[in-house]
């Protein structure tokens, strides 16, 4: 076991074009007057990370514009069309270099996830070997904490839309569940009559 470094970044998966919702950008919406992307890096914030990456694709211009994301790192990815792999893989490549010890992984279209399911998977976190998610009813959800010696092989298996889906199959046995249900619902904002969730 490693010593427990002193950072968890947030890593924020904001890319998507929105396809199912006509192609308006997820990060774009808005939930109680804020943007998605407003909102999920704030919680990311208030749960505990730093760094905040938040990685940017369908309209990245329009999201770096109308965004207020103060001390955020914006990771851009020129291949957000390929899927949340390609996300997921250059939002972990920007954070080579950095203090963080592991990331808190968690996706702009889930609005009710909010800092205190957050901060409860951060609290399992205890060193790089760490491999945490939370759950909802006993089902694994999000965030998902992924210590650092998972990076390389979260990154080599994701692909598509899957995302870690695979890598986290394979390695089920070790993930800590951390039970949320009480304290978040892990709903997608994934087509127009889930647009009705947005207040």
């Amino acid at each position: 076991m490693t010593e427990k470094p002193d950072q968890v970044a947030g890593l924020l998966l904001a890319a998507g074009g929105g396809r199912r919702l006509g192609g308006r950008p997820k990060a774009l919406l808005e939930h109680r007057g804020q943007l998605l992307v407003e909102r999920a890096a704030d919680a990311l914030r208030a749960a505990g990370c730093t760094p905040v990456h938040v990685v940017l694709g369908a309209r990245a211009d329009d999201v770096r514009e109308r965004a207020v994301l103060p001390g955020c790192v914006l990771v851009e990815n020129p291949e957000w069309a390929q899927g949340m792999g390609s996300s997921l893989r250059a939002g972990l490549a920007s954070l080579r270099g950095t203090r963080a010890g592991a990331t808190l992984v968690s996706l702009v279209d889930q609005p009710d996830v909010g800092p205190e399911a957050m901060a409860r998977v951060l609290a399992a976190y205890t060193s790089g070997d760490s491999l945490v998610a939370a759950s909802y009813d006993g089902m694994r959800g999000h965030p998902v904490l992924f210590g650092a010696a998972h990076w390389a092989g979260v990154a080599a298996s994701a692909v598509g839309d899957r995302g870690a889906r695979d890598y986290l199959r394979a390695h089920e046995d070790t993930i800590t569940l951390v039970e949320c249900g009480d304290v978040a619902e892990p709903y997608d904002i994934d087509t127009p009559s889930d647009l009705d969730r947005l207040g």
